[in-house]
């Protein structure tokens, strides 16, 4: 669809020789771990503390309901005004939708969420046209004509995850307006319908893009207390309140997976096995992605151990956070200007409505290799040590204090594997 430039382009880029990479990254997963063993002997986050309130203005300011409507707005505005290239205008790759779909959409609700919290919530036009339909129906949209099943949790967001990767990653209609159509509408008609049965519950379990920016909004500062009042909390404490539903292990692994998966699919042995086997393209990627996704889920949960996995799978965010923004920090920032400079010509009919006309794409990332390679693996590192400090806090508050080293040993494990894995195939594509 678009020029791949979200890989590291290969081991060259690095001004250290990959083994070496590789090892320090997996060296300080490893110390991280002995540290924690060591030092951290109580749990630290519980209950969403330690915490404090946020100023009281700002308080003031996100509870008015002239705030929330204004998001709504913006948010059907400018679904709105997107409206009208995905109808009326040409498919042709240079249609913003493409662009607004995959990259701002998709890849900016990550930085979005994790700056601003529950963003998908506070703009998406399905919960704002729910909330509409509800109204002149004289209904309350949290109210459907039945209770969602508990038992469900995030499996329906985990399953729409699933569909978006696969619409991004093997359909080869990915790039054409017509296919695009027909997943948003679908997606659309799916939300509605579910909310009007099971109310807004529907869309906080089952809608893919507020499930995850949900999830990865307790990587952000902002909560709410048991009052819920506005407060400013640490990225590791919000993180803790994160509810361990069934499903939630799924979303994390969908995300993992379908990330590594894009990763793979770039690299010249992938490419030799789809010329070698006499399996067509579709089926045989889909069932890679299926597949990757299955081995972070399951390798996951049998590192858990005896502790449910659900109950550690929040760990795992900040490792997927770190694996996306090595995988799509230059895709985004590059291919999100051209998205811009695409919806101030919307028709691709040489309009300029947002007077950007004049404007051009700035490589600067790209021109600076090293600086992008090292960016990448931090990001890397970071999101593991993150992900291992939140697991160890869970473990000791859940595991028999005999048992909360041995009971790491096999997450421990399962960890490096990640690291060196993830690395490899970021450096490979």
């Amino acid at each position: 669809m678009f020029v791949p430039q979200h890989g590291l382009g290969g081991s060259q880029d690095l001004p250290l020789p990959f083994p070496l990479v590789v090892g320090g990254a997996v060296a300080a997963l490893v110390a991280s771990f002995a540290v924690l063993a060591l030092a951290w002997q109580r749990p630290r986050y519980v209950d969403g503390r330690p915490q404090r309130p946020a100023p009281p203005w700002l308080g003031r300011l996100v509870d008015h309901p002239a705030w929330a409507w204004t998001w709504r707005v913006v948010g059907l505005v400018f679904f709105g005004f997107l409206v009208w290239p995905l109808v009326w205008g040409p498919d042709l790759v240079t249609n913003p939708v493409l662009g607004t779909f995959y990259v701002l959409v998709w890849v900016g609700l990550v930085p979005a969420s994790l700056v601003g919290g529950r963003v998908v919530r506070a703009l998406s036009p399905v919960r704002t046209l729910n909330l509409l339909l509800a109204t002149l129906l004289r209904s309350d949209p949290a109210q459907g004509v039945a209770t969602y099943p508990a038992r469900w949790g995030y499996w329906p967001a985990a399953v729409g995850l699933y569909a978006f990767t696969w619409q991004e990653l093997v359909n080869p209609q990915s790039a054409y307006l017509g296919s695009v159509r027909v997943w948003l509408a679908a997606y659309v008609a799916v939300m509605l319908v579910g909310a009007a049965i099971y109310g807004d519950t529907w869309l906080s379990r089952a809608d893919p893009f507020e499930a995850w920016s949900d999830l990865l909004a307790r990587l952000s500062p902002w909560g709410r207390d048991a009052d819920g009042a506005l407060v400013v909390r640490s990225p590791l404490a919000n993180l803790a309140t994160a509810t361990p539903r069934p499903g939630l292990l799924a979303v994390v692994a969908v995300m993992f997976g379908s990330t590594a998966f894009d990763s793979f699919g770039d690299t010249l042995l992938w490419q030799r096995v789809r010329l070698d086997l006499p399996v067509p393209d579709v089926p045989l990627d889909s069932l890679a992605l299926l597949s990757f996704c299955l081995v972070v889920g399951v390798s996951f949960a049998l590192a858990s151990g005896r502790i449910p996995a659900r109950r550690l799978a929040h760990a795992l965010v900040p490792i997927v956070v770190g694996y996306l923004v090595a995988h799509y920090l230059t895709y985004f920032v590059e291919q999100g200007q051209s998205t811009l400079l695409q919806l101030s010509d919307p028709l691709v009919r040489g309009d300029d409505l947002l007077g950007i006309g004049d404007a051009t794409v700035n490589y600067w990332l790209s021109f600076h290799p090293t600086l992008l390679a090292w960016v990448k693996v931090l990001a890397i590192v970071t999101g593991h040590v993150v992900g291992a400090i939140a697991s160890h806090d869970r473990v000791v508050a859940l595991a028999p204090e005999r048992r909360r080293v041995s009971s790491q040993l096999a997450m421990v494990g399962i960890m490096v594997v990640y690291t060196a894995t993830g690395l490899s195939l970021l450096m490979a594509g």
